[in-house]
């Protein structure tokens, strides 16, 4: 059972994350012709030919997938979805009409399309949701081809509308259109794993004894002890490995500095840590 003020703000993120994309996809992507995939980009397509209301394809078009996943899957699997994709249907429509200067410089659109996109998807994920979609479509799919993951069915069915997209408003657009998903993909990340990066550091030193008591003593830091042996020399040590947050390298470097000057220090990213001292992830 989740608690309210994780309730809260996954609401929220799904809130803010919905408003988001469906401002890209109003304001940024239908006015520049830009089909980047999923069913808001089949919904460009739809108004461009037959001046379908976006809202409108983006919800008949999700109507029946949501159908065929709640007789396949349960309420339980789509309720959460089904809440972000009515949203973004809602606000589609509710957002009021205004027209951006971005659709007469393709490059900018693609980019703060992307951009505006990426940080929504982000948000929504974030509250382990999707809008929908292809997304769907892929779980549905996958009963039938089970030796394809939801990944590759999902970019196969997007890969088929950014296809159309091609068909329609030509290869100049569909070109700009792939450079709008490849900024999406890449902020949505950073929104789910950047904002939630640490730093692992490995230490090896003969004063590992004492580097270990100084981040336990000063940093508040676990540090787990590693046995490892040189295979130049033979020689046996104990490496010590630490995670840490990105702002705590500088001390960490520095109390490890202040020890042993000597010292080898190994420092590289990781994501998704959770725990003591960290996030945790919620269920």
């Amino acid at each position: 059972r989740m608690k309210k003020k994780d309730l809260l703000r996954d609401g929220a993120f799904i809130l803010i994350g919905t408003l988001l994309v469906s401002a890209a996809v109003k304001y940024i992507y239908s006015p520049a012709d830009l089909d980047t995939g999923g069913v808001s980009g089949a919904a460009v397509v739809l108004e461009s030919l037959f001046s379908v209301p976006l809202w409108l394809s983006n919800t008949m078009l999700n109507l029946p997938l949501f159908l065929l996943a709640w007789r396949a899957k349960g309420w339980a699997f789509i309720r959460r979805t089904l809440a972000a994709t009515a949203l973004l249907s809602a606000e589609l429509y509710l957002l009021p009409e205004h027209t951006l200067p971005l659709a007469d410089d393709m490059f900018l659109a693609a980019v703060f399309g992307g951009l505006l996109c990426g940080v929504g998807m982000g948000l929504v994920f974030s509250a382990r949701t999707t809008t929908g979609g292809t997304d769907l479509l892929a779980v549905l799919l996958q009963r039938k081809w089970r030796h394809l993951s939801l990944p590759q069915l999902t970019g196969a069915a997007d890969l088929v509308i950014i296809a159309a997209g091609f068909a329609v408003f030509g290869l100049v657009k569909g070109l700009y259109a792939l450079t709008a998903v490849f900024v999406t993909a890449r902020v949505s990340d950073f929104i789910l794993l950047g904002l939630r990066s640490s730093k692992a550091a490995y230490i090896l030193s003969p004063d590992s004894e004492a580097i270990a008591r100084d981040i336990l003593r000063e940093m508040d830091r676990g540090v787990t002890g590693i046995h490892a042996k040189g295979m130049y020399s033979g020689a046996e040590s104990n490496m010590l490995y630490c995670v840490v947050s990105p702002r705590e390298i500088p001390e960490l470097k520095q109390l490890v500095q202040r020890t042993d000057p000597e010292a080898f220090v190994i420092i590289s990213d990781v994501s998704e840590v959770s725990g003591e001292g960290f996030s945790r992830e919620k269920t």
